[in-house]
């Protein structure tokens, strides 16, 4: 009996050895799959704010080099005016050092003899000393010009041109970068080329900013491949992860380069302190297996498990659904639009997405529908959403949004999962509706009748990164709607396997009812036509129902600007949106763009004392034949209108100082009033279309 009792205790034990072994081996396992998902999970997270902080950086750049090109293109016309005075050159270009406080000087050179009197060379410079101008006139064998990068580029090609980083010995007396742009007389042929010199200090401190972990060093190079900025030398070894986005307008490209060790620092320590935790567990295994309550302790472990799995699915359910709009009717103060949207999912987190907001009178919607289940095809949604909010935040086009947000996700796309997408922009106020398919079901209008629109399919996001998406257009009349949905409302079955299809959703909608009334007419036709068969897909919808811009009236348009140069580009962006809303021509565009601006900076440079904060009030008064601009502030006394007309055939010398601007104003426009009204600046420029 004795011996029978010592086998099965020596068995016990045997087994209790292998269970623990067996566990051994497991939690081994266990931390070697946790590493390498921490660590990839790490990547990319470094991965995404490493993205997020340069496209932030690229914006912050842009925001210098836009208005830099704006300038010196809108100087280059100015030039072009003035070509029989060639005396007052200087002039303009020191208007463009006063508008762009980061150029270190701008210049023109003129093709070889275009001034007889000049000579063979004549290039009028004006360069920053400090707080001060210097103009000279360069131009012989030992500065030869037409040589250089800036002038020979445009001048061959007639194009605009950022330059290769160069050392500026005869003007700035230091490394810049140039932007050049060709000159024409008003036969269209070339007299020259005008540029603007931008130094390479406010880069480098700009970059610095960019320090997502201890260690992380940036660069920048240009589109020759030549290092605008670069790292230290001694801070450069093969252990780093390069991520990189290109700035489009000057062909730069910008990286930052982060330390592998710095990003896998946590989960290094945590893997320590994790192999220390699981020996701690082993040997309470060990105890736990020879006191024989190790199936007790398993079970009561699956459950705790189970319990803390279902409670992280409802938490990140919630965290889901709180990225998407849930408030309807989401813009209750307007009376030009309607929404309606929801998701029922059909698990704990899916992968359907939808969004909208409005921006500059614009609607800009989506929706989408990842491929797969569960937590990824959540994640993915997540990724997906966020994309779209910073893309579209600063694009107006449906096209350039999901490339931007195709490219970024190909780049991503390590598990090969890809999503439907469909995103729009309607015009409120003339209903034009631009939009951009990305394999995405086709919406349905509701207008006189129930029919699909038309668009061309393309392939998902995330499929392949040169992806070229079509961009298409139609128009809604007042009234109608658009509905979005996902193919689980079509593909929604019952218990005998029919699915509900497109030509049960066609007619179950009514173009006389509003989008509440059809969101719950769809919901319910589902509900009656499956039944109690389990739903495998979430069902997404998104109806939207132009209800029309009231144009009978006038219509008026505001921005409000910091009198901070470096708020200039808004105002581009600003008259390119009344200009789109009431169809204006790109000349007029154009023009409309030059008189505002010559007016704001005026107002930004004159109206408040140095080193004071203010604010220009700019206020659009869209008529049927005229547009009205009201740009207001509360500044001192300024009456631009007293500046006498501006005699531009005379001589630099005999011309009086200042007017240059008022004057192009009313050029450009057909009536310029100025009133001072309580306390306040206010300038009107009409202009009848």
């Amino acid at each position: 009996m004795a011996k029978v009792q010592d086998t099965i205790k020596r068995m016990a034990s045997l087994q209790g050895i292998m269970m623990i072994l067996v566990a051994a081996i497991m939690l081994a396992a266990t931390s070697v799959i946790q590493s390498y998902y921490a660590r990839r999970g790490l990547l990319m997270e470094a991965e995404r704010r490493a993205q997020r902080e340069l496209t932030i950086t690229q914006l912050r750049i842009e925001n210098v080099t836009r208005p830099v090109e704006t300038a010196v293109m809108n100087t280059a016309w100015m030039v072009q005016m003035n070509l029989n005075n060639p005396d007052t050159l200087q002039t303009l270009l020191r208007n463009v050092l006063d508008t762009n406080p980061v150029l270190a000087g701008a210049a023109v050179g003129f093709i070889p003899d275009y001034y007889p009197e000049k000579g063979y060379w004549f290039e009028p410079v004006v360069t920053r000393r400090g707080n001060e101008y210097e103009d000279m006139v360069l131009g012989s064998t030992t500065h030869d010009y037409f040589k250089l990068d800036w002038y020979e580029y445009p001048a061959v090609t007639g194009e605009n041109y950022w330059s290769e980083p160069y050392f500026d010995e005869s003007a700035a007396r230091t490394t810049v970068v140039s932007f050049a742009s060709p000159v024409k007389d008003q036969e269209g042929n070339l007299v020259g080329v005008i540029s603007a010199d931008l130094t390479l200090e406010w880069l480098a401190d700009l970059l610095r900013d960019l320090q997502l972990y201890p260690d992380t060093y940036s660069k920048l190079e240009s589109a020759g491949g030549q290092m605008i900025v670069s790292p230290p030398a001694e801070r450069v070894d093969n252990g780093t992860v390069n991520y990189s986005m290109p700035i489009e307008s000057t062909g730069w490209n910008m990286s930052v380069v982060i330390p592998r060790s710095e990003i896998f620092r946590t989960v290094n320590r945590l893997s320590m302190m994790l192999g220390f935790l699981q020996l701690m567990g082993l040997i309470l295994l060990g105890m736990i297996a020879f006191k024989s309550v190790k199936d007790q302790s398993k079970l009561e472990s699956v459950r705790s498990k189970k319990d803390k799995m279902d409670n992280e699915l409802r938490i990140a359910r919630g965290i889901q659904m709180s990225m998407v709009p849930k408030q309807f009717p989401p813009f209750p103060e307007r009376k030009d639009v309607d929404l309606s949207a929801t998701i029922v999912p059909a698990r704990e987190v899916g992968g359907d997405l939808y969004d909208f907001f409005i921006r500059n009178d614009k609607l800009y919607f989506c929706i989408g529908d990842v491929s797969g289940k569960g937590v990824p095809a959540a994640l993915v949604m997540a990724v997906t959403r966020s994309l779209f909010r910073t893309v579209s935040a600063h694009e107006k086009s449906p096209q350039r949004i999901v490339s931007s947000i195709n490219e970024s996700m190909a780049e991503m796309n390590d598990s090969n999962m890809f999503v439907t997408f469909f995103c729009g922009v309607l015009n409120l106020y003339s209903g034009h509706l631009h939009f951009c398919n990305a394999g995405h079901n086709a919406p349905i209008l509701l207008s006189e009748s129930v029919e699909r629109l038309k668009v061309l399919p393309n392939l998902p996001l995330g499929v392949m990164p040169e992806m070229q998406y079509v961009e298409e257009d139609c128009y809604l009349p007042a009234g109608s709607s658009i509905f979005l949905y996902t193919d689980g409302i079509t593909e929604a079955e019952n218990a005998s396997r029919e699915q509900f299809g497109e030509r049960r959703t066609i007619e179950t909608l009514d173009p006389a009812l509003g989008v509440k009334e059809n969101q719950e007419r769809i919901l319910a036709g589902i509900e009656d036509f499956v039944g109690t068969a389990e739903r495998s897909d979430d069902l997404t919808m998104l109806i939207i129902q132009y209800l029309g811009a009231d144009k009978s009236s006038e219509t008026r348009r505001n921005l409000v600007l910091r009198n901070d140069i470096q708020q200039i580009p808004l105002l581009a962006e600003f008259i390119l949106a009344i200009a789109e809303e009431r169809h204006l021509g790109k000349s007029l565009a154009m023009n409309l763009n030059l008189a505002l601006e010559e007016a704001v900076t005026n107002v930004m440079l004159y109206a408040y004392p140095k080193d004071t904060e203010g604010e220009i009030d700019i206020e659009a008064v869209l008529k049927e034949n005229s547009i009205v601009f009201n740009v207001s502030d509360s500044g001192k006394p300024f009456n631009p209108t007293e500046a006498p007309e501006v005699d531009t055939t005379k001589s630099l010398e005999d011309r009086q100082i200042g007017g240059l601007g008022i004057h192009l104003v009313r050029k450009i426009m057909d009536d310029v009033r100025y009133a001072r009204k309580n306390g306040r600046n206010i300038l009107t420029m009409i202009k009848n279309i």
